[in-house]
């Protein structure tokens, strides 16, 4: 069968929906400055789908400093990989006040976060060794496992008692390989909100012999009293191996990194694919994040402006009788029920004509009839933002309820996509 003909009559979960090409559902285009409040398809929508927890997207002396740094070295420098010709002082330091914040010995800078956690995967185990993961980690962690040439085994989420016995199997295993084993979990869950069980697992250190990558990208600047993570929110950031977040959420810039003892970062330099054969990141970019990594640590008001929000938004919609099911973060999933043919209709409903724009997610990412409301606060929005939100959420909850969104079959469909309510 020709290649591109195989693809087409099996287009994937989301490549089935490529038909629908109006950039409302997939791939819409929010414009004007990163605010809770943008442009969208011509009108202002207040926008709870942008990853700037801290507000730093737009802080002055962001803005200030990224400009600056561009005007000074443009977008080339440095040119070439870090181990050849792309290193410099900045780099260098911007890996060590990391490290430092996250109480760290070493850290290493990692150009993008998605490429970066699977190169790290890829970088730490062979055939021999076995790597043990929770069943709801992150497609990046899940593409960094297919990578990996030898078992690996999954517990279900943050289910203590049956990693142990995925525990017990890769030990049993390891005996017969020689091999080391390598257990993967999240600080903060992107989908539901909630926390690994850090406190637990690296007690398990204590039966067994393993060591413990976590993925913070969502905990890194809001969990802690520090901002340092999930890890620190939960007194065992110590028992973290290998600890790894992005640029992406709180620093509201590019880039990823990873921390740990000095002697396995030293050799992950070495190791780590992605960014032997990669650009280093560009100059105006790591001087930017240093400038972020310093107001994170100098200036708290902004992690307690976002949990002020984070509890107004999240302790009203439970007063409302939402389910956000059991999220420890600022991460706020919205669980309704009803079909992909509601959630289209109720979406749509909700942009036009209550200008409140938030990511739906339905099916597989969460079970059939399931409906989720992905909801991000930051420190950027206000009181009156959330009150304005609360009144449309409860608004489309009458007419879920009422049926007026369900519309089944392939008309339905049509109307919901390309008409609305």
């Amino acid at each position: 069968m020709d290649l591109f003909e195989k693809l087409l009559q099996d287009r994937g979960p989301l490549g089935s929906h490529s038909h629908i090409d109006d950039n409302f559902y997939f791939f819409p285009k929010l414009e004007g400055e990163i605010a809770p409040r943008m442009r969208f398809k011509g009108k202002t929508v207040l926008t709870w789908s942008i990853n700037n927890y801290l507000g730093l997207a737009n802080h002055p002396q962001v803005r200030k400093t990224d400009a600056e740094a561009a005007a000074e070295w443009g977008l080339s420098y440095p040119m070439g990989a870090r181990m050849m010709t792309g290193n410099t002082d900045h780099h260098d330091r911007l890996e060590n006040e990391l490290a430092e914040f996250v109480g760290k010995k070493a850290g290493m800078l990692l150009n993008y976060g998605y490429q970066g956690v699977m190169s790290v995967i890829d970088a730490l185990v062979d055939r021999k060794d076995v790597i043990v993961y929770d069943a709801e980690s992150h497609a990046s962690i899940i593409d960094g496992l297919r990578l990996h040439m030898g078992k690996r085994f999954v517990y279900p989420h943050n289910d203590i008692a049956n990693l142990q016995r995925q525990l017990q199997r890769a030990e049993k295993l390891c005996k017969e390989t020689g091999g080391g084993i390598l257990v993967i979990t999240e600080g903060v869950f992107g989908m539901s909100g909630n926390m690994g069980n850090l406190r637990d697992i690296v007690s398990l250190k204590d039966k067994f012999n393993f060591k413990l990558l976590v993925d913070d990208a969502h905990g890194f600047g809001t969990m802690g009293k520090t901002g340092a993570g999930a890890g620190e929110e939960q007194g065992v950031q110590d028992g973290i191996d290998i600890y790894f977040s992005t640029f992406a959420k709180s620093m509201a810039s590019i880039g990823a990194f990873i921390a740990g003892d000095e002697e396995i970062i030293d050799l992950l330099r070495y190791k780590v694919r992605s960014q032997i054969f990669a650009k280093s990141l560009p100059m105006p970019i790591v001087i930017g994040n240093l400038k972020r990594l310093e107001i994170l640590k100098t200036q708290p008001e902004h992690k307690d402006k976002l949990w002020t929000i984070v509890k107004a938004i999240q302790g009203n919609l439970r007063i409302e009788g939402f389910n956000l099911g059991t999220t420890k973060s600022p991460v706020t999933p919205v669980l309704l029920r009803g079909n992909s043919y509601a959630a289209a209709n109720m979406v749509r409903d909700l942009r036009i004509n209550y200008n409140i724009f938030c990511t739906p997610i339905i099916y597989p990412v969460v079970p059939r009839e399931v409906i989720m409301l992905r909801i991000i606060p930051t420190a950027s929005h206000t009181l009156a933002d959330v009150e304005e939100t609360i009144h449309a959420f409860k608004s489309i909850k009458g007419k879920l309820d009422d049926g007026i969104y369900t519309e089944e079959g392939e008309e339905g469909a049509l109307k919901a996509l390309k008409e609305g309510i």
